[in-house]
């Protein structure tokens, strides 16, 4: 087609307005990706993505991302949310299995006080033997003063087995418990359960006397045993009621036997009594005959 046959309109440099310039052609491309959005992208825009496409994995889903993105996505989230899910029940179930005693959480409020005040005494005890044993410690290594703090020390030290053993008489301040009987008989079980209490509580000496007996130290090797018309106490018979001499201290003693399911719980189901009275001045004067060696002897 000539330019003199051609009446389309032009602009005024003479290109014509429908794209061709003069009597040329000029190709316009036409896109062949469209973005989801709707705007024209660069032919061949989602091959360099996500790179080869060959089994059309990454053809986009309703979203606008590649379908085997986003089923690999959906996939890890599922795993994360299953791990957490399990971490988290793990940590409920440890913190309930740590914070769960079934003897506390039945327990009435003032049963806990009387728990908690006996755990505080104890810790108060060892505070003030590791004072001692401290102070002890600084009285030996003085120097000059050494030899005289070390034979006051072996004399203080000996003074104490003597009383643990029970060959020295004690006194102090403690408490006087005793056991009266009510429908049933108070069995040597029950005394020795009383005892190792106290003695968890801290006891440091005791002695326990019946109706019109003579008492009988309470050491280490002390048995009990059950016997017509009362007790058998390291060989001597005891009838009740039952009354120990205790030397300690009286207020965590005395929470350590009323505790729930203690002795004195214990005693009042079967219809007994347990009286409990605190002491400024205990005084335990029984004592306990120990044995001559054999073939033993000290290595000086």
């Amino acid at each position: 087609m000539s330019g003199t046959d051609d009446h389309r309109p032009r602009t005024e440099d003479g290109t014509l307005r429908d794209g061709t310039l003069g009597d040329e052609t000029v190709e316009i491309a036409i896109p062949d990706a469209v973005t989801p959005e709707g705007a024209v992208a660069p032919e061949g825009a989602v091959a360099d993505t996500y790179g080869e496409d060959p089994g059309g994995e990454y053809e986009p889903d309703a979203a606008g991302r590649p379908a085997g993105v986003a089923r690999r996505i959906s996939v890890a989230g599922a795993v994360i949310g299953l791990l957490l899910g399990l971490l988290g029940f793990a940590l409920v179930v440890q913190l309930r299995s740590n914070a769960t005693d079934p003897g506390l959480a039945t327990a009435r409020p003032e049963d806990l006080v009387r728990i908690l005040s006996d755990l505080d005494g104890r810790q108060d005890r060892l505070r003030q033997e590791i004072a001692s044993l401290e102070a002890s410690q600084r009285q030996l290594a003085s120097g000059a003063q050494g030899r005289a703090a070390a034979i006051e020390e072996a004399r203080r030290h000996a003074d104490e087995l003597g009383i643990l053993a029970g060959t020295l008489p004690a006194q102090g301040p403690g408490l006087q418990v005793k056991f009266v009987a009510g429908s049933g008989a108070i069995a040597a079980s029950t005394v020795l359960d009383a005892v190792e209490e106290l003695r968890g509580a801290g006891a440091e000496a005791m002695q326990i006397a019946g109706e019109g007996g003579q008492p009988v130290r309470v050491v280490a090797t002390t048995y009990f045993t059950d016997a017509r018309g009362g007790l058998v106490v390291d060989g001597a018979r005891l009838a009740g009621p039952y009354t120990l001499l205790v030397i300690g201290d009286p207020q965590t003693m005395h929470t350590a036997l009323n505790i729930p399911g203690g002795v004195v719980d214990v005693v009042h189901q079967r219809g007994g009594n347990v009286i409990v009275q605190e002491s400024d001045a205990v005084h335990v004067t029984a004592l306990h005959q120990v044995g001559v060696a054999r073939f033993a002897r000290p290595v000086s």
